[in-house]
């Protein structure tokens, strides 16, 4: 096994499926099944959730949304997210503690890096939602940053396609993949990773990342305990 503690990003457009809006039942239970099998062979798993399914801070603002509410309102978007994935995973019998940027009683207690890795270390899958706690930081900012809290091995990104490509492979068919990346060339060559602010945390403090499909059967126990590349990896 590679990384014995990570955090695994989803957006919340993951979670609506084919819809554009909403939860869907079965990408919850693909997930939880997923977690699943690298849960129950040891690994320490904290999640962090997008809110893109029931709504985006920047989008709102085209609908007269103030910027700052906006992104409040996104925040609590990724509570209910992670509420949901905290259901999929009790019917699995796993473990399970929502932490957010922002407390919701009796819902979710404040985020702490303490708390976070206490929780860990007792067998608890970490759901960590409302973002930073601060507007004008995406979800991929609070990846990096509850990532480097918590001390884990490296963010596992889940996309809709199989890893980093030097165009988009969705309107591309000649796209290529890179299996490895250093931080530098994916800068260089304006490689959409992460937001700039979540790839320059993770290259300052040192945080791998593994952008990969997560809507293949299996995958993160492929990547966490097979001697083989599946992804990208950019350190």
């Amino acid at each position: 096994m590679t990384y014995k503690r990570v955090l695994l990003k989803l957006s919340g457009e993951s979670l609506s499926g084919t819809s554009e809006y909403g939860i869907k039942q079965e990408a919850l239970s693909l997930y939880a099944d997923e977690i699943s099998e690298i849960y129950y062979k040891g690994v320490q798993l904290a999640v962090v959730l997008g809110g893109g399914n029931i709504f985006r801070g920047i989008q709102g603002m085209s609908k007269g949304v103030d910027r700052v509410q906006g992104d409040y309102m996104g925040m609590l978007a990724t509570i209910i997210n992670a509420l949901a994935m905290q259901s999929a995973l009790k019917a699995k019998d796993i473990k399970s503690t929502v932490l957010s940027g922002i407390p919701v009683e009796p819902l979710c207690e404040k985020m702490s890096a303490n708390k976070a890795i206490e929780l860990l270390e007792e067998g608890n899958v970490v759901i960590i939602a409302g973002g930073t706690g601060n507007p004008f930081f995406t979800t991929d900012s609070a990846a990096a940053l509850r990532a480097v809290e918590i001390n884990a091995n490296a963010i596992l990104k889940g996309t809709r396609v199989d890893g980093v490509f030097d165009k988009d492979p969705e309107k591309h068919s000649d796209a290529k993949m890179f299996e490895k990346l250093t931080f530098d060339e994916a800068i260089s060559q304006n490689l959409k990773v992460m937001d700039q602010t979540a790839f320059t945390l993770c290259k300052e403090n040192n945080m791998p990342i593994v952008v990969f499909n997560i809507n293949k059967k299996g995958i993160l126990a492929k990547i966490l305990f097979e001697n083989k590349s599946y992804g990208t990896l950019v350190t």
